[in-house]
Order: structure tokens, then C-alpha cells, then sequence
């Protein structure tokens, strides 16, 4: 019987992976200069992290999480998302307790959601995420949207659009939720189930509603600025004004709503703006959430964060004709003419490869010729022939593939004489 990969998921070939290496190295890289540290977690929690920690209002806790029992009952849950993962460990490794503050880490790994498959969404994907947990500064919220916009930016994307929004303090969130109740309640039957349901527990997942997006009561709906404190509205205009002095253009859409419980504050997403890109433009979204450590057993500890989709800025990158500046190709091939060259090839490539220099050779029996023609497709830098000719004499053929030019090197001066070539080539 032919067993086929799940639905949902893929197989990421060599020919691609590279593509995921430049990227994750770009993440890696780009987080080193922001002085973020890298954490990972499980990819399995209790459940019960997901339903406190995102909110058991979402979408993503009532319909999308892959959840089983293990073998003595307990129930677990693949993670959809980083963050609630991220601020467990904070909590339970005493993170908050570290001299420096905040603590300042990042995350890369597969997530998983039940929900369907479409192009860039995946039911396994791979986010790229980030926290900064231990500080209320607004400068702090303007670094983590500053590194968002400079990872896409870095890696070529034109066309990107910032949207920022404040979905308030407690105070300020707990008037708008009344607005929001007393807004909707008269329509409230011709919502779907899921709105009705929320409708008292988080009115706010109403507005993010998909079914009911086009409803007339939606265009209404009060909007949270009308019921931003001042220290909210400060809060709010400290963060504008350092993406302005910045040079970050953004937008501010007062409907930008975050599809998880614990945001409030700083809500942001990064679009882009691209023909053929597809209905769904959001590249990321991330937020302020300063009331998530304390949900999870810690100390007050306010945070901030985002995620993004590798998945989804790999199709934005192919839509924009992005190529991305991935090293093809090795240093040398060996080509082996005879059984006693084949010998001596495998011992010289073993030697090669301890010197740093990438090597490899043909396993598979080919004549010149072939092995030639292999060394080409490879995009080797230098190709080497040994044969019985250059045995008996103690040398082997180096070849510039590039250039054509051709020198006997002495068998005991190869690697030094390669390793200046290949210096040679990259200056």
C-alpha cells in the first residue's frame, strides 16, 4: 500500500531547504544584533496551557488544536502557537528572577492547527517568533515591530504595510467590552453560534469574526480610541511617535483586532501589498499582552511579542521574484579513472573535507565523461582527476571549472595549494 503525507503538511526537499537555512540564519543573525536569545520549548504541553494561556474563546482552542491523552489519560496538546509556551517557561524556570531585564528571547519551530489547508497555510508550519517580557516601556514595543519590519525588509520584500492599533489598558478594554455587549446584544440572533457564544465572555473575537464580517451591526461597532484612557492614549502616541522618528511608516486601523485572549495595548500586523499574493495578505501580527505571566502562575510581568510564518513569507517572496542569495555549488570533484584511483580518491576526499573544504566524487561507476558532466552540474568550483597516470607520478589534476585552467599539483601539496585557490577565488 502507498502511504502519503498528511494533509496539511510537506516535505521540504533539499532543493528548498537551503532557502530555509538562509532564512532561519537571517532570523538567527538579525536577533544577535537585537540582543534577543534564542529558547525552545516542547512541542507538546498540557492542554490546559493552551486554554488559559491563548484563551478558550479562540478559534484556535475550540476547533483548531491537534489534543490527545497519553498513556495515563492526561491531555496534551501539540502547540498552534509560541508565546503561551515562551511565558510558561519564563514562569517556571524563574526567568523573571534573572539580572537582566527584560528578558529578551526568540523561538523558531513547527506549530500545528487543524484548519484548511490553503496556499502558505499549513497545518504544520514553522514560525518564527519573538518576546520581550519584563517591561511596560513603549520603546520596548517599537524594537520588537522596528526588528519585525527589519527581517522582511532584509531579506528583499518590497511593498509592506505596517497597521498598528491599541486595544487599551484593563480599564480601558473592560468600557469597550460594555460598549461592545450593548452594541451587539440586540442583534444577537442573527450572529453565527460562535459570535453568540463569545458575545459575553470576549465581545472583542466578535469583530474578528469571518462569518459575520459583512454584518451591518460590524461598521457600527464602537470603536476602542473612543474608550482609550489617557494613559492608554499616551501609551499609544509614544509608540507612534518612535516609529515615527524611526522612519517606520505605518498605518492605524482601529479595527485591527489580535485573534488571541491576551493582547491589549499595542496591537500591530505587517501586510503586503502584492498582486497574485493572494486573498490573505497578513505576513505576521504581534501584540502587547501584560496580563499573560500572571494567568500563568507568575509575578506581574508585563510582555510583548510577535510570530510569523516562514511558510507564508517564502510564498511572498516567490510572488515578489525574490531570489535569495543562497551559496550553490561545493569547492571540488574528484574524478577517479581506475580501481586503484577510486581507492586513493576516498581516502583524499576524507582528507579534504577535514581541511574545510566541501568534496564529493562519484559513487556510482560513471566513465570521465559522466563524472565530468557531474562535476559541472554540481557547480564545483575545481575539479581534481586522478588516474593511473597521476598515481605513478604523485600528482593529480586540478582543474579551474570556471576559467578552464589546468595545473599538476604534487599529491602532498593538493589541500595547501586548493586552499590558496579557493581564496584566491573568493577575493
Amino acid at each position: 500500500m502507498k502511504i502519503q503525507i498528511p494533509r496539511g503538511t510537506q516535505d521540504i526537499l533539499p532543493i528548498d531547504v537551503k532557502k530555509w537555512q538562509y532564512i532561519e540564519r537571517k532570523a538567527h543573525e538579525l536577533c544577535e544584533r537585537y540582543r534577543y536569545e534564542e529558547i525552545r520549548t516542547p512541542i507538546f504541553e498540557h492542554t490546559e496551557l493552551f486554554e488559559r494561556g491563548v484563551g478558550d474563546t479562540t478559534d484556535i482552542v475550540q476547533k483548531e488544536m491537534y489534543t490527545f491523552n497519553d498513556k495515563r489519560g492526561r491531555s496534551l496538546t501539540l502547540r498552534p502557537e509560541g508565546t503561551a509556551s515562551v511565558v510558561r517557561s519564563y514562569v517556571e524556570n524563574k526567568l523573571y528572577g534573572a539580572p537582566t531585564q527584560p528578558q529578551k528571547l526568540y523561538y523558531i519551530g513547527p506549530m500545528f492547527r487543524y484548519e484548511r489547508p490553503q496556499s502558505g497555510r499549513m497545518r504544520q508550519f514553522v514560525q518564527f517568533g519573538v518576546e520581550a517580557i519584563g517591561s511596560e516601556d513603549p520603546t520596548i514595543d517599537a524594537e520588537v515591530i522596528a526588528l519585525a519590519m527589519n527581517f522582511y525588509e532584509e531579506l528583499g520584500l518590497k511593498r509592506l504595510k505596517l497597521v498598528i492599533n491599541s486595544l487599551g489598558d484593563e480599564e480601558s478594554r473592560h468600557a469597550h467590552r460594555d460598549a461592545l455587549v450593548r452594541h451587539f446584544e440586540p442583534v444577537k440572533e442573527e450572529l453565527c453560534a460562535d459570535c453568540q457564544s463569545r458575545l459575553q465572555k470576549n465581545p472583542l473575537r466578535v469583530l474578528d469574526c469571518k462569518v459575520d464580517k459583512d454584518h451591518p451591526a460590524m461598521k457600527t461597532a464602537p470603536s476602542i480610541h473612543r474608550y482609550l484612557n489617557e494613559s492608554s492614549k499616551n501609551y499609544f502616541e509614544t509608540v507612534k511617535y518612535l516609529l515615527d522618528e524611526m522612519g517606520i511608516a505605518y498605518e492605524v486601523d482601529p479595527t485591527l483586532v489580535r485573534g488571541l485572549d491576551y493582547y491589549n495595548n499595542t496591537a500591530f500586523e505587517i501586510m503586503i501589498d502584492e498582486e497574485g499574493f493572494g486573498a490573505i495578505t497578513t505576513l505576521m501580527g504581534g501584540g502587547r499582552y501584560n496580563g499573560l505571566v500572571e494567568e500563568l502562575g507568575g509575578p506581574s510581568a508585563p510582555g510583548i511579542g510577535f510570530a510569523l510564518s516562514i511558510e507564508r513569507l517564502l510564498l511572498a517572496l516567490e510572488t515578489q521574484k525574490v531570489t535569495l542569495p543562497v551559496e550553490e555549488g561545493m569547492d571540488c570533484f574528484i574524478v577517479s579513472i581506475g580501481a586503484e584511483a577510486e581507492k586513493k580518491a576516498a581516502v583524499l576526499l576524507a582528507k579534504l573535507r577535514q581541511a574545510g573544504i566541501s568534496a564529493d566524487k562519484d559513487y556510482t561507476g560513471k566513465k570521465i565523461k559522466g563524472q565530468l558532466k557531474m562535476a559541472d552540474r554540481l557547480q564545483a568550483r575545481f575539479s581534481i582527476v586522478l588516474g593511473e597516470n597521476e598515481l605513478k607520478e604523485g600528482i593529480a589534476n586540478v582543474k579551474a571549472m570556471k576559467t578552464g585552467e589546468q595545473e599538476d599539483v604534487p599529491l602532498d601539496q593538493l589541500i595547501e595549494v586548493l586552499t590558496q585557490k579557493l581564496k584566491e577565488e573568493q577575493q
